[in-house]
């Protein structure tokens, strides 16, 4: 069985990088090269909705020059793989706040979420500028000024960044067993699957390892399953 929707939690770029005596620079451009793979990957086996945890909400923390590092590569990764979408039928959609995010950067995740708006193969959601509790409050906030009462948790879920399916599947690379802010709402029932590989060296092999052990799950969703 394939999820349908996976998300995953890129951590272990920096790592990659010091632990090859790099700058931290160059893991974050050698993890934006295993996404490419990763994304073709995903779509050949099944999966519907790929979501990646890119840049969070606490990023900014981060010293200046990496700050812009990462900004930099998201967009040239925009500018390099727009056509590339557009030919494997991905769909691109960018979700998070758009403060703080140059007008340059905004208007290149504009131009290539209308040009592949229509393309009906995998989604891919890059949560840049994302956190899980901003998400919830930026909801609350719509809602107020909608003046909508008597809210359910299916039309709390109109006011979140985006409409696709919670992920059934959640991977965090770096054996780091926590979530980050991610997805917060959304991961209610995902089955949570870590590993201690580093994001740049995570590719095919350790994806089907993350599908696999999926697979060893007994989802109960709280209920029980032959009276277990």
């Amino acid at each position: 069985m394939i999820p349908k929707h996976i998300a995953i939690i890129m951590d272990g770029n920096g790592r990659w990088a010091q632990n090859r005596h790099m700058p931290r620079f160059m893991g974050h451009r050698e993890g934006a090269k295993r996404i490419k793979k990763i994304i073709q990957y995903a779509a050949d086996s099944g999966v519907k909705y790929l979501s990646v945890y890119a840049f969070s909400t606490e990023n900014w923390k981060r010293p200046q020059k990496e700050v812009d590092t990462l900004m930099d590569i998201f967009q040239k990764y925009l500018k390099s793989e727009a056509k590339n979408m557009l030919r494997d039928n991905i769909r691109l959609i960018v979700t998070g706040r758009k403060e703080g995010v140059s007008e340059k950067l905004l208007g290149a995740i504009k131009e290539v979420e209308k040009l592949t708006k229509n393309n009906d193969g995998l989604t891919f959601n890059i949560c840049f500028n994302y956190g899980g509790r901003s998400e919830i409050v930026d909801a609350v906030n719509k809602i107020i000024e909608s003046g909508e009462k008597n809210i359910t948790e299916e039309s709390f879920k109109e006011y979140l960044y985006s409409d696709i399916p919670d992920p059934e599947l959640v991977i965090r690379t770096s054996g780091e067993f926590r979530i980050s802010n991610f997805l917060l709402w959304q991961m209610a029932y995902s089955e949570i699957y870590v590993t201690d590989v580093l994001w740049p060296d995570f590719d095919e092999k350790e994806f089907d390892k993350a599908i696999d052990n999926y697979n060893k799950r007994d989802r109960r969703f709280g209920g029980v399953k032959n009276g277990k």
